[in-house]
């Protein structure tokens, strides 16, 4: 049974309780003070909090989607890791992108496409970096509908934090069905959403960077990833045919594909993000020993620095609860000095850095970066 399955929650939760009750009923008979029983009194009390702590920390996974597998939880995730593929597809049928799988979408009249849209599992191979990662593609029901066969739409590439499944992002996040909310509302226009979490070489977080020696993150998400998605799906190809929206993470790799690739990425959305990677132990040596591509990586040195780009970035924080709420306002005022970068923001009375927070955000981002973005 998987880390995530609710057979495992379930049995762990069901032997917590039943660990309690036999404490609770052995407890008078160990009583005494020989070694046997105070052995069996510390037993019984270990083991009911192991399985206690078990049954929040499934459940909080189960919740906010930090880990996908065992294997993932354990740090020996490397499955998918970087695939050098420099003589290109080979096979019947083979390219970049290939759908593996397909789902509704959880909205009423989900069942159909040209009601509820439909979720695409996909495997994307990038051409140039070799990186390969799982995604999801979110389409809308106009994308199914006959009146827009010849229709191009938007894209908008959806990223989580680390160590977040791109799972996460629909089942706790609701990033489709809030997208076809808004759209059935008026507030939004059809868009394609492209869902995975940065995170393309696990265990290691790469942080959206070009590593020296591998893997070029920054580069599979600026050029191997639309590339793939234009070239499949029906997606506008103009320069304000795609956005990029983030939480955590995700957000800092948003906001910096934005400011790096304007070309590319017409608006970035960062939920919650931090301004300036960092190096830790799940990171490792990110830019061995290159100051130039250290200081790129900081958001804020880059646009002191390097001449202003001509996007549109969001950033959201909370006045109570968030720990980037300052450097969020800083941020903030250094872009509004930089006159052709513009910029909007977000900011709660009070949130944290959790999924409940960016659930109240995601309507607002989503109507945002619609307005910014061209199906043409």
């Amino acid at each position: 049974m998987g880390l995530t399955s609710n057979k495992v929650l379930a049995l762990v939760v069901l032997l917590a309780v039943l660990l309690f009750i036999g404490t609770v009923w052995w407890w008078p008979r160990l009583a005494r003070r020989t070694w046997w029983s105070v052995s069996g009194r510390v037993g019984l009390l270990l083991a009911t909090q192991v399985l206690l702590f078990a049954s929040v920390g499934l459940s909080a996974n189960q919740a906010f989607g930090f880990y996908a597998s065992w294997a993932d939880l354990m740090g020996q995730e490397r499955g998918e890791g970087v695939v050098m593929d420099h003589n290109g597809a080979s096979g019947p049928g083979a390219g970049p992108l290939q759908v593996v799988d397909t789902e509704q979408v959880m909205v009423s009249g989900g069942a159909r496409p040209g009601t509820g849209g439909q979720i695409q599992k996909i495997d994307i191979v990038g051409r140039t970096t070799g990186i390969a990662t799982p995604a999801y593609v979110y389409l809308p029901p106009e994308y199914f509908q006959p009146q827009y066969r010849t229709r191009t739409f938007p894209a908008v590439t959806v990223l989580t934090g680390y160590p977040g499944t791109a799972r996460a992002l629909i089942k706790a996040l609701h990033f489709p069905q809030t997208a076809n909310r808004l759209v059935r509302e008026g507030r939004t226009q059809p868009m394609i959403l492209v869902m995975l979490r940065p995170t393309v070489a696990p265990p290691r977080d790469t942080e959206c960077v070009d590593i020296p020696g591998g893997p070029r993150t920054e580069s599979f998400f600026a050029k191997d990833l639309p590339e793939a998605v234009s070239d499949h799906y029906r997606v506008g190809r103009a320069p304000r045919s795609w956005g990029v929206i983030g939480d955590s993470t995700g957000g800092y790799c948003a906001l910096k594909l934005a400011v790096h690739h304007p070309g590319v990425y017409a608006a970035g959305a960062g939920l919650s993000p931090y301004y300036k990677a960092p190096i830790d132990r799940t990171t490792g040596d990110l830019f061995r020993g290159d100051k130039a591509l250290r200081n790129s990586a900081d958001l804020r040195w880059y646009l002191r620095n390097k001449p202003a780009p001509d996007t549109s970035l969001l950033v959201t924080s909370s006045r109570v609860g968030e720990s980037n709420y300052r450097a969020t306002l800083d941020f903030i005022d250094l872009v509004k000095s930089k006159g052709l970068t513009r910029i909007s923001s977000i900011i709660l009375d009070s949130g944290g850095h959790n999924f409940n927070t960016w659930r109240r955000e995601i309507p607002a981002t989503l109507q945002w970066i619609s307005g910014r973005l061209s199906d043409r």
